[in-house]
């Protein structure tokens, strides 16, 4: 008998109340990229009937969180993903679903050699967000940490 290992959404969903507020969907996890997808829901809704900022920031945030996991998931033993910063721009206004893709900015091995130098290494994830046309109607450029455990 074997035992599986929980996926990435998975893990998110259970660990993260936000992830399970917004009810988000996990549609790829990968160390390449991420996508996730914020179901259409009146209770999220913004003045204009789209979905507010703050849940699309929490989209965001959450696929960035979803492929540092995927990318880093090996290092938890010694170290600690942290979000350092983010920044948002909301570029086209949202309706209906929404879908945030994920993707590294620095190589994977750079990251990990970084932090095998003793080092607390910090890199960027980009994300788009987009509509259900594929207009993109946000962007998120948000900075990570893997902290050593001390």
């Amino acid at each position: 008998m074997s035992e599986t290992m929980p996926s990435i959404g998975e893990m998110l969903t259970a660990s993260v109340p936000m992830v399970r507020t917004l009810n988000l969907e996990f549609v790829e996890t990968s160390a390449e990229r991420a996508v996730l997808r914020l179901p259409d829901q009146p209770d999220y809704h913004n003045h204009i009937q789209g979905p507010h900022a703050g849940a699309m920031f929490t989209l965001a945030e959450s696929a960035s969180g979803a492929i540092v996991l995927s990318a880093f998931g090996d290092q938890l033993a010694r170290a600690v993903p942290l979000a350092v910063r983010a920044e948002i721009g909301y570029r086209k206004v949202a309706k209906g679903v929404i879908t945030a893709t994920a993707e590294l900015e620095r190589p994977i091995a750079d990251v990990v050699a970084e932090l095998d130098a003793g080092g607390r290494p910090e890199f960027s994830v980009r994300v788009e967000i987009t509509r259900e046309d594929g207009a993109v109607s946000g962007e998120m450029s948000i900075t990570w940490t893997l902290r050593p455990n001390a």
